[in-house]
């Protein structure tokens, strides 16, 4: 499944008026890719910042340009939430997929959106307050692959095994930054337009806009009315106010350093693996005081972590572990997670969001049993190990 791989030297700049424009070289790229004589179907890794919303909406340029005998090829939106996602980022990212559904079902496009979620015993809540995990840092950001690459993942697998393979369409550019650079130039040298997909097999990925800066993406942004209707100025306004990137969807453990960097990013408003949630902090600075509450949470969140007089001293299986002769802690104490929990509902009545569902409290609580059992049983073979009379 290879194809010819574009570069800045063979696509067209735009020098004057009339001129073709790097654009024009994307679309026709796109064009190529989707008539190809297979009808695996595209997958458009979409989370509602300003980059995937372009690969977004010249998708959608693209099968509105076709006739319908020659849209053969179905389109299907992959979206995820994590369910602490950044308030203001998610509410738009639900309201531009129904605007999408609704214009591709009234133009009759074969687009088809589903926004995935982590299964109920993933979530962030279920592993902090119910297991003791210690909210994300770099060296431990458990996150990822339980909420964003697990539920992504099991999504386009569906897809692959029901059209014999798919096309993932994400908005990853070279100019991000230098290690991305390299890595996208590695694959497209390795193997040309389409490179597979590190986990799933029969899926390729496809990155035509990778050869666009900021200033590329943003010109086309605000020339152009999203061909779902409506315009683009809540998303500029969203990064205005935010300072903030898109936090993408993430397919695989090699996309994880693009979640969780110093840049301002939108993200979940929970994440502890930035030292400063920027994006947060522009939207109260912004006037958005609401969101205020949940910043402080998150920053106690990360006080809670720093302090191992929070943690237990052996890990969820009993086990010690040291490195570099230095203890390695374990989990929250019991008293710990208990004190999270009654602070979020806290924060729920503050606020009125609901941030934690039913079903999580369920699980959570079924943890507590199942981990107060266990630890007992710790803390009577610690006793006899040391001599003592176990109670």
């Amino acid at each position: 499944m290879k194809g010819k791989s574009p570069s800045p030297a063979n696509r067209p700049e735009s020098n004057g008026p009339g001129a073709p424009s790097i654009l024009d070289g994307v679309r026709a790229e796109m064009l190529d890719e989707y008539r190809q004589d297979h009808c695996y179907p595209w997958v458009v890794a979409y989370s509602g910042g300003k980059d995937s919303t372009l690969v977004m909406q010249l998708v959608f340029e693209l099968l509105l340009s076709l006739p319908r005998k020659e849209r053969k090829r179905e389109v299907h939106i992959a979206s995820n939430d994590t369910l602490v996602e950044s308030p203001l980022v998610i509410e738009h990212l639900k309201k531009s997929l129904q605007s999408i559904r609704q214009a591709a079902q009234k133009k009759k496009l074969p687009v088809f959106a589903t926004l995935t979620e982590p299964c109920v015993d993933d979530t962030f809540w279920v592993n902090v307050i119910g297991r003791g995990y210690i909210p994300p840092t770099r060296s431990f950001r458990w996150c990822t692959d339980r909420m964003k690459i697990r539920p992504a993942n099991h999504y386009i697998n569906r897809l692959v095994k029901t059209h014999g393979g798919a096309i993932l369409l994400i908005g990853t550019r070279k100019s991000e930054s230098a290690n991305r650079r390299r890595s996208i130039e590695r694959r497209e040298k390795a193997n040309g337009r389409l490179n597979p997909h590190a986990q799933i097999e029969n899926c390729h990925m496809f990155t035509p806009i990778a050869d666009l800066d900021d200033d590329d993406v943003w010109l086309e942004l605000m020339d152009a009315t999203p061909p779902w209707g409506g315009t683009h100025q809540e998303l500029v306004t969203l990064y205005r106010n935010a300072l903030g990137g898109e936090c993408p969807v993430v397919l695989s453990k090699a996309d994880v350093p693009s979640c969780g960097t110093t840049s301002p990013r939108f993200g979940c408003w929970t994440c502890t693996v930035v030292q400063k949630d920027r994006s947060l902090e522009g939207l109260v600075e912004s006037g958005f005081e609401i969101f205020e509450p949940l910043m402080k949470f998150r920053d106690w969140l990360q006080a809670l972590r720093e302090d191992n007089d929070n943690r237990m001293n052996v890990r969820r299986d009993g086990s010690t572990k040291y490195r570099n002769g230095n203890r390695v802690y374990g989990p929250f104490k019991m008293e710990v997670r208990k004190k999270i929990l009654k602070k979020l509902q806290q924060l729920e009545s503050q606020t009125g969001r609901e941030l934690i569902s039913r079903d999580e409290m369920i699980i959570i609580h079924d943890v507590w049993d199942r981990d107060s059992a266990v630890y007992e049983t710790y803390g009577a073979i610690f006793r006899v190990s040391r001599g003592q009379v176990a109670a």
